[in-house]
């Protein structure tokens, strides 16, 4: 963590665009890839998962949820959007870098890669090519999608981080918005709701918030510190990578970025042509990177966490439906390609 808070701390103070994430997940990264050990343990894991969507559903008012109307059509969208992600993806791997289909449909799916991995490992498909080439897409998001937006003026970048001042008149107000939240963060995870810790929070906070019955915020250093371990995490995933295996699968793993943030791209164009939506929010509502680092990033960019958190939600239900089938479909094509190639080819008494 120590690294985490370094990069985070650092990039955070001089007010880069969400430095507060991309800077611990920078640093853990390149410490990770330099053969640190880097780790940051599960209970902690799913505590800074309830703290985040506490801090999120915070910024909800009653004023937030008038634009909910609007939602329908543009998460129709994102849905189209990222089925054609996949498939454009996978058919990129294949074609280019000759992945088999499993490997290449996982590792081009726009999310879920706990999940992608699980499934690869039953379908005995290159877990390690999935892993990095997820990873990587990732991690180009996280940093990029911030610098990109404030470059192009749709953003403001701020220094400011999450959470407000301790206000020690409403810690009454505060530690039931952390119990109801961590309640709800539980239930969800027991029922197997996607990303049950995060949003359970962060529904209940919103609900908290939205309503009138809670005004206290996460203080600004817990929310902060929620956000810098978030990134440390991120960072973690490419422990135990070494820099050979990581440039073997790099031209796979940037080449398949491209493909998915450019379809990505170009309907969250046709979505703000159509609806007059503001661009950020739709261009981190639509970005194929992991839920927690979009949240993050739609809050500290000053755009629409709720607007941002409904399509993320919408994605992985999508992801999480519709990968196992498409990969084990994908395994069967598969074998039966291998099998058919085992044939001996056809005599001239078969063709007659």
């Amino acid at each position: 963590m120590v690294f985490a808070a370094a990069g985070g701390g650092t990039l955070g103070m001089l007010g880069m665009p969400g430095g507060w994430l991309s800077g611990a997940i920078l640093f853990v990264a390149a410490a990770a890839l330099a053969g640190r050990p880097m780790h940051v343990p599960l209970r902690l894991n799913r505590v800074i998962f309830v703290l985040i969507g506490t801090s999120l559903g915070a910024v909800v008012t009653p004023q937030t949820l008038q634009g909910v109307a609007t939602y329908p059509l543009s998460v129709v969208v994102l849905i189209v959007a990222m089925a054609i992600v996949s498939f454009a993806g996978a058919e990129y791997l294949r074609r280019v870098h000759d992945w088999d289909r499993v490997s290449a449909y996982l590792g081009a799916a726009p999310g879920g890669l706990s999940q992608c991995v699980a499934v690869g490992t039953e379908l005995d498909a290159d877990v390690r090519g999935i892993a990095i080439v997820q990873t990587m897409r990732v991690f180009i998001i996280a940093i990029g999608l911030p610098a990109s937006l404030t470059v192009l003026g749709l953003v403001a970048p701020s220094s400011r981080g999450l959470g407000g001042a301790l206000n020690l008149a409403k810690l009454d107000e505060l530690a039931i918005l952390i119990v109801v939240c961590a309640v709800v963060a539980a239930i969800a995870y027991r029922v197997r709701f996607p990303g049950g810790l995060l949003f359970g929070a962060m529904l209940a906070s919103a609900a908290l918030h939205g309503t009138g019955w809670i005004h206290a915020v996460m203080p600004w250093w817990a929310a902060n510190a929620a956000m810098v371990t978030l990134g440390g995490i991120t960072g973690s995933r490419f422990a135990n990578t070494p820099l050979s295996l990581l440039a073997r699968y790099m031209g796979a793993a940037l080449g398949s970025f491209v493909v998915s943030i450019t379809i990505a791209g170009i309907f969250a164009t046709i979505l703000v042509i159509a609806v007059s939506a503001r661009i950020a929010d739709v261009l981190i509502a639509y970005a194929p990177g992991s839920v927690d680092a979009m949240m993050l990033l739609a809050l500290a960019l000053n755009t629409d966490p709720v607007y941002v958190g409904a399509h993320h939600l919408s994605r992985i239900f999508f992801v999480s439906l519709t990968m196992p089938l498409v990969a084990k479909n994908a395994a069967r094509l598969e074998q039966k390609t291998i099998d058919d190639s085992k044939l001996p080819p056809p005599t001239p008494d078969d063709e007659d």
